[in-house]
């Protein structure tokens, strides 16, 4: 098993520099014409195109013309859709040597690497765009693929969170202090921890008033909030002006629908994160914040967070993001997410796609540079072997990977297996 784990890093670090040949390969060759033939197409909100051909220059679809030519990639008989969205995931988030959780602190050339691996593997699986809210260490590796220098999903990182801690926390003019100073550190979003883990119980650790600062304050900067939030929090956080509420555990339908009227986001988790943690348990028990009770809390929590889902689907107008809270174990297999919410919690397939395509894109402030396939919009174009709206797992079988119009996966149809995991 350990030699199993060890190939497989190796594959994603041997994935990360063909990535970065590929780059250099490639981006020589950005300004050219790419013609895509597709026989089935997803714009990203809910629309099916047949029969058309996606045209893309310089990095950006510049047209859908059935007659452009000639075709450089022939996607007939694959589902063709932009590049997935991750409203949360945590890409620097690692095991150690010693194969035990090593959080996102981490500062080796072992750790660097490993987060490279993420972001590879990641890009593999589909999701062209990620939002990795709380870790310095995002900021280099954020930095470095939106240089070239690295290949991976754009990312979009929150820098340091603002960890609630009842009054230790601050008054409403320190924390308006800490989140300029995010912003000031190069923040893209602010991440706030207005409830304790759910293996703690949820309780709320931000006052109301503390929250109206934060996000107020986040507002005036131009910035958008995301706040962890259960139970109590939830309601609090929205009626702060929040932008997007996490997780949302134990919230009650009339908090979905306040949700709703104030037009805040909800990026709930169906299932990748418990399953995950559940799967890898001996690599996190008995490191920080990882305990048997609160693993026991965890196993006990999932049925609430399919429950949570089931109602949010239910609610009128209520947004809902598609976000997976992927740490050491997840990455790469962040489709997962997708099955969970389709076969678990009922949510309509096209529904699902487009939580993770427009809708995210959407709550991200860049509706008008991804998340569809549209004229003047980023070439993030993904291809699946298989029908999502038939069969959610052909979630798990991307085969062509472009973003930003450059091509990093493109392998033939039948080469994923029926079940894959992790594609390097």
């Amino acid at each position: 098993m350990r030699r199993a784990k060890i190939v497989l890093g190796m594959l994603g670090v041997v994935g990360v520099c063909v990535g970065a040949q590929r780059i250099c390969a490639q981006a020589a060759e950005r300004g050219k014409r790419v013609v895509i033939a597709a026989s089935a197409v997803f714009d990203g909100k809910g629309n099916l195109v047949r029969d058309t051909r996606i045209v893309v220059v310089g990095g950006k679809i510049v047209g859908l013309d059935a007659g452009a030519g000639p075709v450089d990639y022939d996607l007939r008989g694959l589902t063709v859709m932009p590049g997935w969205i991750d409203a949360h995931a945590h890409i620097t988030w690692n095991f150690g040597k010693d194969g035990k959780n090593a959080g996102m602190a981490g500062t080796s050339q072992e750790d660097a690497y490993q987060s490279a691996s993420n972001a590879w593997v990641t890009l593999m699986a589909g999701f062209t765009t990620i939002q990795s809210p709380g870790a310095v260490n995002d900021i280099p590796l954020r930095d470095a693929i939106a240089k070239g220098l690295l290949p991976g999903p754009r990312i979009l990182t929150a820098v340091e969170p603002l960890i609630g801690q009842g009054e230790k926390s601050g008054t409403a003019e320190e924390i308006r202090a800490f989140v300029r100073k995010q912003k000031e550190a190069g923040a893209d979003v602010i991440k706030i921890f207005a409830s304790q883990s759910i293996r703690q119980g949820g309780g709320m650790t931000l006052s109301q008033e503390q929250l109206n600062a934060a996000c107020d304050e986040a507002k005036k900067q131009g910035l958008r909030t995301m706040v962890h939030a259960y139970k109590d929090a939830v309601r609090a956080a929205t009626l702060a002006g929040c932008t997007e509420i996490e997780h949302g555990t134990l919230a009650t339908d009339d908090d979905l629908k306040l949700m709703a009227e104030k037009g805040t986001y909800l990026d709930p988790q169906a299932g990748l994160i418990i399953e995950n943690y559940l799967l890898h348990k001996e690599q996190y028990v008995g490191t920080p914040g990882y305990t048997e009770e609160g693993f026991a809390a965890m196993e006990k929590i999932l049925a609430k967070n399919h429950e949570l889902m089931r109602h949010a689907v239910k609610t009128p107008r209520l947004k809902i993001v598609f976000g997976t809270d992927a740490v050491a174990g997840a990455h790469g297999r962040n489709a997962e997410e997708f099955i969970d919410r389709v076969q678990d919690c009922g949510q309509d397939p096209m529904q699902a796609m487009m939580c993770a395509n427009s809708i995210g894109a959407e709550a991200m402030n860049l509706g008008d540079q991804i998340g569809s396939i549209a004229p003047g919009l980023q070439a993030d174009i993904i291809a699946l072997d298989g029908d999502p709206l038939k069969d959610i797992t052909a979630v798990r079988r991307v085969v062509f990977v472009m973003k930003g119009g450059i091509v990093y996966k493109n392998v033939a149809r039948g080469a994923i297996p029926v079940y894959a995991g992790v594609q390097p």
